[in-house]
């Protein structure tokens, strides 16, 4: 994982925020494909107009809109970096972004998750910035 690099505010926040969110955004991922695969697709706004510019057979149809919807590709890319440097990440780490992010109720404090850690808070929080720039890089917001 590259050293950490200094991130705007805003893109840290949105970052962050995605890691509370992972498993609802898989979540999310799952319903919305299987939507697009199984009929709750978008309607055809061509209204007595020409014809359709997706293709023909049903299985085209499907790869083409899972293929082209923009918020299903955005979600995808955000959770694929989390998993990669979740992986990449030694096991000391993977267990602070479980009890930082994935824990519900969240009732440790950065003293308490180091303290289980058994580091320093200061040492838990490069830890995170360093997690959380590694993501903003992979997604490309870095």
């Amino acid at each position: 994982m590259p050293a950490a690099t200094k991130l705007d505010k805003g893109v840290f926040r949105h970052v962050e925020a995605e890691l509370y969110r992972y498993h609802e955004t898989k979540r999310e991922i799952v319903r919305l494909r299987n939507d697009i695969l199984f009929g709750k697709a978008p309607q055809d706004e061509n209204v007595g107009g020409g014809r359709s510019n997706l293709p023909g057979d049903p299985t085209g149809k499907a790869a083409t809109l899972l293929t082209s919807n923009r918020r299903l590709e955005q979600m995808e890319r955000v959770v694929e970096a989390i998993e990669a440097v979740y992986e990449a990440v030694p096991e000391e780490k993977k267990r602070l972004i479980e009890m930082k992010y994935w824990t519900r109720p969240q009732v440790l404090t950065w003293e308490g998750i180091a303290q289980k850690l058994h580091v320093s808070r200061n040492t838990a929080i490069n830890w995170r910035n360093e997690i959380v720039a590694a993501i903003a890089e992979l997604v490309g917001w870095g």
